[in-house]
């Protein structure tokens, strides 16, 4: 970067402070509305398979043809648990129960995956229990700290689920998110309320250490009959697609309108600060200052105001991802490097543009006439 173009660029920036202060906070709070939205949109896409991404299990074994959780329906024989077992590749096995069901407490009512636990599983429990237990026992259940918040209550109190009250024993975070909660109680009490005796809904497998999961998945169609075999990250993405596909739409079209909306405002305020300047270019461009400085100018300035304005709104968007949780809030805002990426070099683009319509005046400008009359404002 050339020296003085750099130096001028700053000194233009930083001539005049309620121009900086405008111009710089036009680009952040902007920028700050792009970046929320794509960080909600992240967030609650990978919310939607928080509970599978973080059950311990590598390899999910369901029904022939069930590629995912949400309105999804699950039976297998008991019996195929062992079988599963045996294939190869296969260091543990366990079952699960599942079904979608409402969950209750003190008025407070909201659809969750319920989750039946076997008393000595190791996959498939909460992420992180706040307080309690992870595994609940007959007659108990653990549930997830967004709903507990919003009902009232805590370990000791009661929930219904299928219809009957349980004592709440543990407080779990990480699986709830917009359009559900998670709830979980044991193998027991599930298989006798929903009068499935024999039956598991999906067995979750860990793989033996060096075994890849395809390998597994493979070898689990081959070996039992009857079952469809997924690879966690596979599984996660069919039950992403799936959800978005249902409930993404309103969410994309906000957050493409709201990208629309932010970088538009950015134009604008790099357009007004560029033009509130154009004395200052016009001044240049009499004292000698070739188009090329001008321009140079002008992009390093816009360059400037992006970058500043970028971690200004990154920084905001930052802060309202730790408010939203504190606040019990079922949202999490996900910052992913891509939409970062994204943004940061259309922001820059966009402003270059909108920097460089009104040097165009200035630059065709002959000397002589900057001299005599000046550049308009």
């Amino acid at each position: 970067m050339n020296g003085p173009v750099w130096l001028l660029a700053r000194r233009n920036l930083l001539r005049s402070r309620v121009r900086f202060v405008a111009s710089i906070g036009g680009v952040a709070l902007a920028l700050s509305l792009v970046l929320a939205l794509n960080a909600i949109v992240d967030g609650v896409s990978a919310q939607l398979t928080s509970y599978i991404d973080q059950s311990g299990a590598d390899v999910w074994v369901a029904q022939t043809g069930v590629r995912n959780l949400h309105m999804a329906a699950s039976s297998l024989p008991d019996s195929v648990v062992e079988a599963v077992r045996r294939a190869p590749g296969v260091a543990q096995a366990s079952p699960i129960l599942y079904a979608t069901e409402t969950i209750s407490a003190n008025g407070q009512r909201k659809i969750a995956y319920v989750i039946g636990l076997p008393s000595d599983t190791t996959m498939g429990l909460p992420a992180t229990v706040r307080s309690g237990k992870a595994i609940p026992g007959r007659g108990e259940a653990v549930v997830a700290e967004d709903f507990a918040r919003q009902a009232g209550v805590g370990v000791g109190g009661e929930v219904t689920i299928f219809g009957r009250d349980l004592r709440i024993a543990g407080i779990s975070v990480g699986e709830g998110n917009l359009l559900n909660t998670v709830a979980f109680v044991s193998f027991d009490d599930f298989a006798s309320v929903r009068d499935v005796a024999h039956v598991v809904s999906f067995v979750l497998v860990r793989t033996t250490p060096g075994a890849s999961a395809n390998a597994v998945t493979k070898a689990i169609e081959q070996s039992v009959p009857g079952v469809t075999a997924l690879g966690r990250s596979a599984f996660a993405q069919e039950e992403r697609q799936l959800v978005m596909a249902m409930a993404g739409d309103v969410i994309t079209m906000m957050n493409a309108i709201g990208f629309v909306v932010g970088l538009a405002v950015v134009a604008l305020a790099v357009y007004v600060a560029t033009l509130a300047g154009r004395r200052e270019y016009g001044l240049l461009k009499a004292l000698g200052a070739r188009g090329r400085v001008l321009y140079g100018v002008v992009l390093v300035q816009a360059g400037l105001s992006v970058a500043v304005g970028f971690l200004a709104a990154l920084s905001f968007t930052a802060a309202l991802g730790l408010l939203i949780p504190a606040a019990g809030l079922p949202l999490a805002l996900s910052i992913e490097p891509a939409s970062l990426v994204t943004v940061a070099v259309v922001a820059t683009v966009i402003a270059g543009l909108a920097s460089v319509l009104p040097v165009r005046q200035v630059a065709s400008i002959d000397p002589a006439i900057v001299f005599k009359r000046g550049v308009a404002p």
